[in-house]
């Protein structure tokens, strides 16, 4: 079956999709993208898009960090995606990379006098991480890239070699990924993903100021935790050795969806195993990123 991608307005067989090999965004990483999921929903015999609107506004503040103008709205955007997943055909969980990219073919760093373009690459996808066991993580060597060098808060393609690097050096050392501390000595949050420890019972997580990119997964737990589990969420500065002593802790992301951790440092959270509110946060988003829950089904962009 043929399998399409959305390139320069045209939706185009993969096996024919190509840009030229002198392309700015591959020669300098210079683009902005966005990860989507899709879910598919057995009952209905619907997939449904989450929150393709928040991506997408997202995506539009990173085009102008970069000096890029968005060849289109937010509602063409969504229009865009819908339409390519209806070509795909999808009936399982998907994933989209809308990448915004600066496509002149020329060598030197600068942005001006460079044109951008458009493309949305697809495909199934379940979990990114095993969301169903604990995960075991370090605290990375490496820091966050700053504000002032490579904003987190852009999704900048180039950025995420310092997340390559994290992730790499994790797994090598035997761990399932790390939590990243910016060059004051501050945590931030996972290689990819936003951060959130537990305390007496309340969530914890980094502000939207200490380096981090402002996940749209991240506003949804922080929602969902306030107003269906009732419980308190504070956004603040946390010390590296408030990890260890945190009753539990998990990651969130459009890839890592909800991801429990169980062993920050060789030293166990809590017991050592999934915790019960991280349990019960990773239920109900499940439930409601397949369309589930009434009051949140707002979120969910029907395909079919």
């Amino acid at each position: 079956m043929t399998e399409y991608v959305y390139l320069n307005g045209e939706y185009v067989d993969i096996a024919k999709a190509s840009i030229p090999v002198r392309t700015h965004a591959f020669l300098y990483g210079t683009a902005v993208f966005e990860g989507i999921r899709a879910y598919w929903n057995e009952d209905e015999k619907q997939l449904y898009v989450f929150r393709a609107k928040e991506h997408y506004e997202r995506l539009q503040r990173s085009a102008k960090i970069m000096y890029m103008e968005s060849p289109y709205t937010v509602e063409e955007y969504c229009k865009i995606t819908v339409d390519l997943m209806k070509k795909n055909n999808y009936k399982e969980d998907a994933y989209m990379r809308p990448t915004l990219y600066k496509s002149a073919q020329q060598v030197g760093p600068g942005l001006f006098n460079n044109p951008d373009s458009f493309m949305i690459i697809s495909n199934k996808m379940g979990d990114y991480i095993d969301t169903s066991k604990g995960l075991s993580v370090c605290i990375s060597s490496w820091r966050r890239n700053s504000d002032n060098a490579i904003p987190p808060r852009a999704k900048v393609a180039g950025g995420y070699a310092n997340a390559a690097l994290i992730k790499t050096d994790a797994h090598n050392a035997g761990f399932d990924d790390a939590i990243v501390l910016d060059e004051q000595g501050k945590v931030t949050e996972g290689s990819a993903m936003n951060l959130f420890i537990i305390q007496n019972g309340k969530l914890v997580t980094t502000m939207k100021t200490d380096d981090i990119l402002v996940g749209v997964t991240r506003n949804t737990i922080m929602e969902l935790a306030k107003d269906v589990l009732g419980l308190e969420v504070e956004e603040r500065a946390i010390d590296r050795t408030e990890l260890y002593i945190s009753d539990e802790a998990f990651y969130c992301g459009t890839g890592a969806q909800v991801s429990p951790i169980v062993k920050i440092d060789n030293r166990k959270l809590g017991d050592g195993n999934v915790g019960p509110i991280a349990k019960d946060l990773q239920k109900l988003y499940f439930e409601v990123v397949k369309g589930k829950v009434p009051k949140y089904k707002k979120w969910c962009m029907p395909v079919y």
